[in-house]
């Protein structure tokens, strides 16, 4: 007799929300029938995030109720909307309604206002209804028990007929407060300053609450732009776990390029592993990260993923360097994703590299000046958590990593910053390789050396080797006795 088969767990049903990367967060959106606070302080985005869920349910073949109480006039509203790009006017008012409420709140107090919810909900078969401005509901209270009385009765009633609500409010009582304990989920908005630059700010979500489903903790940085409200998912949480089985490990070890260097490797790079290129500018480190995606090809896509030097520069240096590179970027093997190290967003970064890794299919990434991700952060202290969840989740992908960061020392024997610091600590750590280019003055010239200070799981050659930059890329001395004079190791 063979055993039965156990029952597959319940999955409750979704509504998906139309706000890019927030179904990520909410592992697959909220709950249907569920109501929700969303809160905020004024600018926060809650009426985008209002609207665009409502906009979303519409274009997706429901219907949607938005009701005001104290808020921005219908009129002023939609002028608002209409730059949006989710705005959609065929959806008014068959789909989406828009009416107000604060009449009847101010006539009959919280009965008042229940009751036109109910029959409107009724009324307009809608099953999605956004209540914006919940504080004036709160001030009509009499009690906080009222309050709650209120919340349990529009819940319940909205059970009945599969409408999922979102009450809007300005209030950011951090602390437990009545509606708090009786809703299904709170999504917090805020805009965070950086307390070290105040000039700079960042949008963050935070899912304080969410009843019957897993979800993503932490705040997620998310930005409004022409598309409405994106969420970013926080690369730490996303790529907690693996996404997939990592593929059947390829033994053959990947070639940086540089025939030398291999040979110092004990052969190569290992298939799927990290390699962090430390040196000062000018040394030759996007020069080597163009030397490993020289050996890119159909089979083997490969990305530059730069924040150095912009496409044209780039262009430039692989025309000027006899590495076959130009014909990978014309066959399309290879793909230069450029951003400006300005203001951004981290999670945002990580989201577009990842997009561009998957959907290509790429098998040699190259992040030139990692840098450009520490100045996309708020909080420093998430590199290092960042740059391991991000190099864990390429592995898994089977892509080999070559990541480049500038070192402030031009002379000396080690450079200390980017190692020390918290973005070279993150990334040193996740990183199998670890590739120093530096400057040594000897007799009033500066000379190149290379050296393997770490390859973990290699019987690697640790001795320095001098290389100069030509017209045919790097050239590294076959052997270390050049070097070995530089540093007084033996006669020049």
């Amino acid at each position: 007799m063979n055993p039965k088969t156990p029952p597959a767990p319940y999955q409750p049903a979704r509504l998906p929300t139309g706000i890019a990367g927030l179904d990520t967060v909410l592992d697959g959106g909220f709950l249907r029938g569920g109501i929700y606070i969303v809160q905020g302080q004024p600018g926060a985005g809650k009426t985008i995030f209002g609207n665009q869920i409502c906009f979303g349910h519409a274009a997706a073949g429901g219907k949607a109720l938005y009701v005001t109480l104290l808020a921005e006039n219908h009129a002023r509203m939609l002028m608002h909307m209409r730059t949006l790009s989710f705005f959609e006017p065929a959806a008014l008012p068959a789909s989406l309604a828009y009416i107000s409420a604060f009449q009847a709140l101010e006539d009959d107090g919280l009965e008042g206002l229940l009751e036109l919810l109910l029959r409107e909900v009724v009324a307009q078969g809608a099953t999605v209804l956004v209540l914006d401005g919940l504080v004036a509901a709160q001030e009509h209270a009499g009690t906080q028990i009222d309050l709650k009385k209120f919340i349990h009765r529009l819940q319940t009633a909205a059970s009945l007929v599969d409408c999922t609500i979102f009450l809007l409010t300005s209030a950011q009582n951090q602390f437990v407060s009545p509606e708090h304990t009786m809703v299904d989920g709170i999504v917090a908005l805020s805009d965070a300053v950086d307390g070290d630059a105040a000039w700079r700010a960042e949008r963050q979500l935070e899912i304080r609450k969410f009843r019957g489903s897993p979800h993503l903790r932490g705040r997620h940085a998310y930005r409004i732009g022409a598309d409405g409200i994106e969420v970013f998912p926080r690369i730490e949480g996303l790529y907690a776990r693996p996404a997939a089985a990592p593929p059947r490990p390829d033994l053959r070890p990947v070639s940086t390029g540089v025939g030398v260097l291999d040979a110092m490797l004990g052969g190569g790079l290992a298939p799927g592993s990290t390699t962090l290129v430390v040196g000062p500018p000018g040394i030759g480190k996007t020069t080597l990260a163009l030397h490993f995606l020289g050996g890119c090809g159909e089979a083997e896509p490969g990305l530059l993923f730069g924040f150095a030097e912009p496409p044209a520069r780039l262009l430039a240096k692989t025309d000027a360097l006899a590495l076959g590179l130009r014909a990978r970027l014309d066959e399309r093997s290879v793909e230069i994703l450029w951003q400006p190290a300005t203001e951004g967003v981290l999670d945002q970064l990580g989201d577009r590299l990842m997009a561009h890794v998957r959907r290509r299919g790429v098998r040699r990434l190259v992040v030139d000046g990692l840098a450009g991700l520490e100045q996309a952060t708020a909080e420093p202290g998430r590199i290092r958590r960042f740059c391991t969840a991000l190099a864990n989740e390429l592995r898994d992908l089977g892509v080999t990593s070559l990541y480049t960061v500038e070192a402030e020392e031009m002379l000396g024997a080690l450079p200390g910053a980017p190692l020390g610091g918290a973005l070279g600590r993150g990334v040193s750590i996740s990183a199998e390789n670890l590739v120093l280019m530096r400057y040594l003055e000897a007799r009033s010239l500066l000379h190149r050396v290379i050296s393997i200070v770490k390859a973990r799981d290699s019987d690697f050659d640790a001795g320095q080797r001098e290389f100069a930059v030509t017209g045919r890329g790097l050239v590294v001395d076959a052997t270390s006795e050049r070097a070995q004079a530089l540093t007084g190791g033996g006669p020049a």
